[in-house]
């Protein structure tokens, strides 16, 4: 027998996550953004509110922001097998090695997550936040994951059949072991990505670097991604 879903849950947890993304927000720009009622949206925020993860936001009449209570999950258990535990010293010996920031994304649903990272020293860098969601189309880490996916889920995140040109990009990115967004999601920046392959042979995460594209110049880029390969792999030993 089919699981009867809560209406009012799933609108919360919209709710929740529409300050999230754009917070602060009112009631009233909360219940357009929603196509939901106001009164509704009002019950909502004072249940999140109550239970300690929103409250108003300082001066700004009405608005609401999350609390540090959010914090509280973003952190995962602390465990030699933990991802993001095992990530951070290979993070770091890129940043030493390229003096760039090198990050961690893991899959979310559609999109992906930064997990961790190793913020540049450069006074003009890149600076993922951790948490911050990365899109599907067109991403470094996208372009990194994509190919180890099987068809139909390929497919089904890109949101179309695939082409023979994506065939042929996606067997160029398994041969060399990682891909790169050459300024095609922000002018004036590079990403270059390697998939982490779980035992499974699907893909737990990537490995990122990010940087200006006058620094990762065409001209660096083979080794650099040689090194994101080589992470990626150790890695995905550490974690069987």
């Amino acid at each position: 027998m089919a699981v009867k879903r809560s209406s009012s849950a799933t609108r919360m947890l919209a709710v929740f996550e529409a300050i999230a993304r754009a917070q602060p927000l009112g009631v009233s720009a909360l219940a357009r953004l929603l196509d939901a009622d106001k009164s509704a949206m009002q019950r909502d925020l004072m249940t999140l509110a109550d239970a300690g993860w929103i409250r108003p936001a300082p001066g700004t009449g009405g608005q609401w922001e999350l609390t540090p209570h959010i914090l509280t999950l973003a952190r995962p258990p602390h465990s030699n097998d933990s991802l993001r535990l095992r990530a951070a010293p290979i993070l770091e010996r890129l940043r030493t090695a390229t003096g760039e920031t090198a990050y961690l994304a893991v899959p979310d649903d559609d999109h992906f997550v930064v997990l961790g990272a190793a913020e540049s020293h450069h006074l003009l860098r890149m600076v993922p936040a951790i948490g911050i969601v990365i899109p599907m189309h067109g991403s470094a880490t996208a372009r990194a994951v994509l190919p180890f996916l099987p068809e139909s889920e390929q497919e089904r995140l890109l949101g179309t059949p695939l082409s023979a040109a994506t065939r042929r990009e996606f067997a160029r990115t398994r041969a060399r072991g990682f891909a790169v967004n050459d300024e095609e999601i922000q002018p004036g920046a590079v990403a270059m990505a390697s998939a982490i392959l779980g035992g499974d042979g699907l893909p737990a995460g990537s490995l990122v670097l990010t940087g200006p594209a006058e620094r990762l110049a065409p001209g660096r880029r083979d080794a650099i991604g040689e090194m994101l390969r080589d992470g990626a792999r150790q890695l995905a030993q550490e974690i069987g």
